[in-house]
């Protein structure tokens, strides 16, 4: 047992430096943009990136919100929506897929996987063709392509299958004898669902909000290609920070600090969940 001991502490000894000397280098970013964010236009460069600032400042900091702030509305737009929704869709088609078993089923559930597969450049054209498409039907101009509501349409439907897929799994380790005990009581499909589904299935939700917010909140590409500048996100308008002589790069440390901050807290508030809804159904599903 004394021998013992003293090897047990050597390895969690080990075990701890290794973790500490990961935390430092994950956060080795971090520092650089917290402390060159505080700097001026002057002491903010590359040479300079590992020095703590001469003179400390918070100007950077209010350039930065000025220029981004439309920039992070439009995202709360994008992103709150768009994850709510595909969050809706995917947890009906999973209950279907999963519970409600018809034929075709296992055709249509793998038709759904083939989705997550088809890259975002391969149907750009098609996309915008669609949306514009949409504008004139509608008659509603600016509003599906150059607008919000045409981006929040395209990530939710690009998000069905990686969101049916997760809920599907999860949804498999929900014991039969549930779903046939609510049909006994006259319960049908979408009783069952609202009262006994749902309420067990905060892990599946967790881990379907932080996947499409982060997703929504970090698009670049759809959001170049279908908004304009008015409905410009935040990644967009992170983009064009930048100077005619010189590049401001305390600005554009402080603006992207400000830009990530939604999805950190979003992992925060709903991490406990995730790693435990991503797991569910792994050897069922």
């Amino acid at each position: 047992m004394t021998a013992v001991a003293p090897r047990g502490r050597v390895f969690t000894g080990v075990r701890l430096v290794i973790l500490v000397a990961f935390v430092v280098v994950f956060l080795i970013p971090v520092y650089v943009l917290l402390v060159t964010s505080f700097k001026p236009l002057t002491e903010a460069d590359p040479g300079q990136a590992w020095n703590l600032p001469v003179t400390w400042t918070a100007e950077a900091w209010r350039v930065a919100w000025e220029k981004l702030a439309p920039g992070l509305w439009n995202s709360v737009l994008l992103a709150v929506p768009g994850s709510l929704l595909s969050c809706a869709l995917g947890s009906m088609n999973g209950y279907v897929l999963s519970k409600w078993r018809f034929p075709g089923a296992d055709v249509l559930f793998t038709l759904f996987l083939f989705g997550m597969f088809i890259p975002y450049q391969g149907v750009m054209i098609p996309l915008v063709q669609l949306l514009v498409g949409l504008n004139e039907l509608t008659g509603l101009q600016g509003v599906f392509y150059g607008g919000i509501p045409g981006l929040v349409l395209a990530h939710v439907v690009y998000g069905i299958p990686i969101c049916t897929l997760i809920f599907r799994n999860y949804y498999v380790t929900i014991p039969d004898e549930l779903i046939e005990a609510s049909r006994v009581d006259g319960a049908g499909m979408l009783r069952t669902y609202w009262s006994v589904v749902l309420p067990v299935s905060a892990p599946a939700i967790a881990v379907v909000v932080i996947w499409q917010f982060t997703s929504l909140w970090n698009d670049f590409l759809f959001a170049v290609f279908l908004t304009g500048p008015q409905s410009w996100p935040a990644t967009v308008m992170l983009n064009n920070i930048a100077g005619a002589q010189a590049t401001p790069y305390s600005q554009q440390m402080a603006a992207a600090i400000l830009s990530s901050i939604p999805t950190m807290l979003i992992y925060v508030l709903l991490g406990r969940f995730f790693m435990r809804g991503l797991m569910a159904g792994a050897l069922k599903g």
